[in-house]
């Protein structure tokens, strides 16, 4: 069994190109989908919370969870802590593993939590024009999500959560095949 690695100290022994963006979306693509997962259990584990401390008939009528903005920030840090544990132990969600990619610092090193929330919140920024667009312009959802989903194609085109975090995305080469 191994045991965790040092972020701080431990170099990864990567010697590959820099990732692509058809690459990084199928990444995307496919933690999207755990990531829906983990939210569903997340919020369900806090309405049954919130159930058991108000009452079902209460929870029915008032619904305390909708528009909510600390069940929302809860949100938020399950998300951040989905992706920032897997990049911190391990350097790779389990979208980046089926596409071989891995995040590390510049100089080959794992990354640590500071640089995993500033990667983070940088990726994070396609969600302030979606949101702006769809809840104070009232546009409708599709375009709104069509302007985010533009405004995330930019971010990783220009490597903003890499520069920010001062991080890099890299290809892992294919295993060996073994006879």
């Amino acid at each position: 069994m191994s045991t965790p690695r040092d972020p701080e100290t431990s170099p990864l022994a990567v010697d590959s190109a820099p990732s692509g963006l058809l690459r990084r979306l199928a990444a995307i693509s496919y933690d999207s989908l755990l990531l829906g997962g983990v939210l569903f259990v997340a919020t369900a584990l806090a309405m049954g919370l919130v159930v058991a401390v108000i009452g079902a008939e209460a929870f029915k009528v008032r619904s305390p969870l909708a528009h909510n903005p600390f069940f929302q920030t809860y949100l938020l840090w399950v998300c951040f802590f989905f992706y920032g544990g897997f990049w911190v132990y391990g350097g790779q969600t389990l979208g980046m593993r089926a596409w071989r990619l891995r995040v590390q610092r510049c100089d080959g090193r794992g990354i640590g939590w500071w640089q995993a929330l500033l990667r983070f919140l940088t990726a994070c920024l396609w969600l302030l024009p979606a949101a702006y667009l769809h809840q104070v312009l009232q546009l409708g959802v599709g375009l709104s999500l069509g302007v985010g989903f533009a405004v995330l194609l930019l971010l990783l085109a220009l490597h903003l959560p890499d520069r920010f975090s001062e991080t890099e995305l890299r290809v892992l080469p294919r295993p060996a095949r073994s006879a």
